[in-house]
């Protein structure tokens, strides 16, 4: 069985992007945490982050052929703004969470929607980096038992 980790935009900049909302841990510490957790469960794992649309959903439509048993994604902007990212993940059937570094609902009012959130098996917002390790739990939960 094998987890896709999907990162959208901006994310890249984790560390020094607005640590206020974000936090200061990288991209690539949360990476190291997340296969960690999951190879921990003979679980395989990748990790995938973009700024660009059109490969996020390349990687979701690959996910079918792959024959990924769970996405974890972090649209991050496209989670307000994208109807191809939703339709790539209605399309493949994987069953997903989605979650957030920050709470989107005690943000701008325009990051208060979620193009996902009524897709996705469960959400998890506002706990920071620990939004990733949470989901890889309920994941192996999912995934192991």
């Amino acid at each position: 069985m094998s987890v896709l980790i999907i990162n959208g935009p901006n994310l890249n900049l984790l560390g020094t992007r607005e640590p206020e909302i974000y936090g200061a841990t990288t991209l690539a510490e949360i990476k190291s945490k997340c296969l960690k957790i999951l190879q921990n469960a003979n679980l395989k794992a990748d990790f995938f982050q973009s700024n660009a649309e059109h490969e996020i959903v390349d990687q979701i439509q690959a996910a079918r052929t792959n024959q990924v048993s769970y996405i974890i994604i972090n649209p991050a902007a496209f989670t307000h703004t994208s109807v191809a990212i939703r339709d790539a993940i209605a399309a493949v059937g994987i069953p997903f969470i989605e979650i957030h570094l920050s709470n989107p609902h005690s943000r701008e009012p325009f990051r208060q929607h979620s193009y996902f959130s009524d897709l996705a098996e469960g959400i998890i917002a506002g706990f920071g980096e620990e939004s990733y390790a949470m989901a890889c739990e309920a994941v192996i939960k999912k995934l192991t038992h």
